[in-house]
């Protein structure tokens, strides 16, 4: 996942944050200022060159796993289909790297504290077969992008629009969904363990979430309103709820249970 990393989503869920950033008529606050404004807030700088450096990695993850995914593609069919999202991926992240030196900062050096825990993650959530690399893109790569979203929304213009572009789908939903479903009406079997592979998916993927911000002072305060215009703590459960609810929409479209 991007860091808690792939940008697909159901028709529309999960459009919370990207609704509020285009379809609100007025930004306030950091929301409304450009990023050479921003960035005079060295706190505001820092938790933005953090949050450019966890979606770098993440999407260089993300190009990394698909591009694994496509060994276990059944036709070849599907392995290009997989490579052509991986691709996409990797363009994601030369934008997000290229961003980061464009403000004077090392890419490495900004994704760096974020290895630990996306490669955590990912060996933690190993899929066993295609069907779950399909779900663990679909299901678990949403989950951030939808934080991602969420936080875009408080986010300087500049910031923001380069973050929700990163986000824009990959086709992966789609193609996951097609797949799925029709592995499901093949053995109805698939989809009790699917389903189970997916909440599992769900429950590490917020718990990662939560570490990567605890342990980033600059992206916490600013998620909790000590920098921009964050979250109080009641809009973070609201986060969550609209997080939760988006990945049970997007179960749905795969025919599981949540």
């Amino acid at each position: 996942m991007r860091c808690m990393t792939t940008s697909d989503r159901p028709d529309h869920a999960a459009d919370t944050a990207s609704e509020t950033s285009a379809g609100t008529p007025e930004h306030t606050g950091v929301a409304a200022q450009n990023w050479e404004r921003a960035s005079a807030d060295p706190q505001y700088r820092a938790a933005v060159v953090d949050l450019l450096g966890a979606l770098a990695y993440g999407e260089l993850a993300a190009f990394e796993r698909l591009a694994e995914d496509a060994k276990l593609a059944p036709t070849l069919a599907d392995k290009a289909e997989l490579a052509k999202m991986a691709s996409a991926e990797f363009h994601h992240f030369e934008q997000l790297r290229d961003r980061l030196t464009e403000i004077g900062e090392e890419p490495t050096q900004a994704m760096e504290p974020f290895v630990a825990a996306l490669d955590g993650f990912h060996k933690q959530t190993a899929p066993s077969d295609w069907l779950e690399g399909l779900v663990k893109a679909y299901v678990g790569d949403s989950i951030a992008s939808d934080f991602y979203r969420e936080v875009a929304a408080r986010l300087d213009s500049d910031t923001r629009g380069l973050v929700l572009a990163v986000l824009d789908d990959t086709g992966h939903g789609g193609f996951a969904v097609e797949k799925v479903r029709a592995a499901i009406d093949a053995d109805p079997r698939v989809g009790g363990r699917l389903a189970l592979w997916a909440r599992r998916l769900m429950g590490e993927a917020l718990s990662q979430s939560q570490r990567v911000v605890a342990d980033r002072d600059a992206l916490s305060t600013m998620l909790v309103g000590g920098v921009a215009d964050g979250f109080d703590l009641a809009e973070v459960g609201k986060m969550f709820s609209r997080i939760t609810e988006a990945h049970t929409k997007r179960m749905a479209a795969l025919g599981l249970a949540a």
